[in-house]
Formats: C-alpha cells, structure tokens, sequence
C-alpha cells in the first residue's frame, strides 16, 4: 500500500506503486478535478501541487508520492475560491473549463513562492495548453489574483463589480 496525504487527509492507495498519481487520484479517491489531457505531460491539464511544487500527476507514480503531500483543485481552498480561482473568473479567463484546473494549481504555486511574478514569470509558470486561447486573459488574472494574496485587493464579489476585458486588450 502506498501512503501519502491528499487534500490534507491521509490516504492509503492498494494499487499497483507503478500506477501514476493522476489515475489514483481520478479513479481511486473520486478526485475528478485533476484532468487527464494527453498522459504524456505536455499539457499540463493534470497538474497538482507535491510537496507545494506544481507536478504533472500523469508522470509520477504513487511510488514517488510515498509520504508526501499532495493538493488537487478540490482541496486548494476550503471557505472560498482560492484568489486565482477568483480572478479567472472576473477576468473571464475560463472557457470550456477543461484545462482550468491545472492552470489554477500552476498558477496557485507561482503565487506561493513568489507574490509578485512579472509577465515573463506567469508565463514560464503555466505552461498549460489551452485551446479556447484564453492565453491574454490568464497573465491579468494570475496579476489580479496576486493582488488578492496580498491583500491589495478586495475579494472579488465584496466590492463593484469589475468592467470586463476589452477585445483590445485580449490581442497580444
């Protein structure tokens, strides 16, 4: 059996050690929100946080996870969406939704080691592959989520509402 800690719980996995994260988490422990996309790791869409480092779960197996402390979408936040879940959403930088979930626990590890990323930053930190092309979008809102993680900015919904992004300002 393999041990480790899921969404701070501990978890014990009777499944082959070889199986990778991704197909215990989905399968064994109903953890639906980390996606499978292509199973070679190029699209990011099944990231989790290890140890806190965002990890593609269809290239580690349990047996790397022995012990360790893994988060998936479903246990980022626990009274209310975690900041990045909040700013994609005023940004309106979600459309079909599937790569969503990786893209909020990449973006929620930059933001934990680092509170105020530059644009080249985001971007090197979410190599997710989207295709609705919600690319533009996404380096305002993990902006705007890191000025909720510091406080700078109200919790979205607390305040006005925000305008909404210019077809201008999606052109880059």
């Amino acid at each position: 059996m393999t041990r480790l800690t899921v969404n701070e719980r501990p978890v014990e996995f009777a499944m082959d050690p070889r199986t990778p994260l991704l197909w215990a988490l989905r399968d064994a422990a109903n953890l639906t929100g980390t996606k499978y996309g292509c199973g070679v790791g190029d699209c990011h869409a099944c990231t989790v946080h290890v140890d806190g480092a965002a990890l593609r779960a269809c290239l580690i197996s349990l047996a790397e996870c022995e012990g360790r402390f893994v988060v998936t979408v479903e246990g980022l936040a626990r009274d209310r969406p975690h900041p990045v879940q909040q700013a994609l959403v005023a940004e309106q930088a979600i459309q079909c939704g599937f790569c969503t979930p990786g893209i909020v626990m990449a973006a929620a590890a930059l933001l934990a080691r680092n509170a105020r990323p530059s644009e080249a930053e985001i971007k090197a930190a979410i190599p997710n592959l989207c295709r609705c092309g919600v690319h533009p979008r996404l380096v305002r809102a993990v902006q705007r989520a890191a000025a909720l993680a510091r406080g700078e900015e109200q919790t979205i919904g607390e305040g006005p509402a925000p305008a909404p992004p210019t077809r201008e300002g999606d052109r880059q």
